[in-house]
């Protein structure tokens, strides 16, 4: 990945420079995203050091949600990004601006071939975790960016239509913005502690009760610490007839069975054995 971040900051930096000697709102764009990339990928690695920490007496679960809240961030900075870019483009669509489309060419080009070469680097490490999929997604579109620039910049150069670049803006915009909606959409599902994408907790109940022994389901919960790592929580109550060696089949009966039923696997689990006695006596506030 730091390698993919060297190739992204120099790509940013000519950039900048080309947008200011050619006047492009595309390449300003682009050099936009191409600032979010790069500070979403010393995040990312950040993220990565965090999440090699061992867990301790403080952080229970280590620092794995440092990759949410990485590709949170990540998300936040592409929408007002793209909200920026897509005012001045709706501007300079109303009133063209003038532009120098050589250099808009040339560093067009060289930002696709980077954008290429990144591609390449994090393209093994993409499943990995949210956070490298950000990344990796974050270049992919910044390739198509300069792709659209090239463009732009070829029309501006042979037909003297420089109002494509404000269409190149746009259409970068529009690249951007999807993608960190469902990003942020993602992260925050994930920190609010809904019930993971693909796992139905309804029928996670069902298959709990249909444990032999099992009256009762009850303050259950499943979670996504990071990717791959989903927790359960649950209380079960147990028929009065169920001993102490009966509780321990039904625990091994549950944990074998959301590890390996459900389309999401569950790596964690918590179970408390209950009384009908004691659940009439707990005090939850959910």
């Amino acid at each position: 990945m730091s390698a993919a971040l060297a190739v992204t900051v120099v790509v940013l930096v000519l950039e900048l420079v080309g947008a200011s000697i050619s006047g492009s709102l595309a390449l300003a764009a682009d050099a936009g995203h191409m600032a979010v990339d790069s500070t979403g990928l010393v995040v990312a690695l950040i993220a990565t050091v965090l999440m090699a920490r061992p867990r301790d007496d403080r952080h229970t679960w280590g620092w794995e949600r440092s990759e949410i809240i990485a590709a949170a961030l990540q998300a936040g900075m592409l929408v007002i990004i793209c909200l920026m870019v897509a005012w001045e483009a709706i501007q300079r669509l109303a009133s063209p601006t003038p532009l120098d489309p050589l250099p808009m060419l040339a560093i067009g080009v060289i930002g696709l071939v980077a954008n290429a070469v990144s591609l390449f680097i994090l393209a093994g490490g993409r499943g990995d975790s949210l956070n490298m999929r950000a990344a990796f997604l974050e270049v992919a579109n910044d390739a198509l960016g300069s792709l659209a620039v090239i463009v732009a910049a070829i029309l501006a150069l042979t037909t003297g239509w420089h109002t494509g670049d404000a269409v190149a803006s746009l259409f970068i915009a529009v690249l951007m913005a999807p993608r960190a909606v469902v990003l942020l959409r993602r992260s925050l599902r994930i920190l609010m502690e809904e019930t993971p994408e693909g796992l139905d907790l309804a029928m996670v109940r069902d298959h709990i009760l249909s444990i032999p022994g099992v009256d009762d389901v009850h303050d259950l919960h499943v979670t996504t610490i990071s990717t791959g790592n989903v927790s359960l929580t649950a209380h079960l109550t147990v028929a009065p007839e169920v001993d102490e060696p009966g509780s321990v089949l039904i625990v091994h009966a549950l944990e074998d069975c959301v590890a390996s039923h459900f389309p999401v696997p569950v790596t964690h689990s918590t179970v408390q054995i209950d009384s009908p006695q004691h659940r009439d006596h707990e005090r939850l506030r959910h």
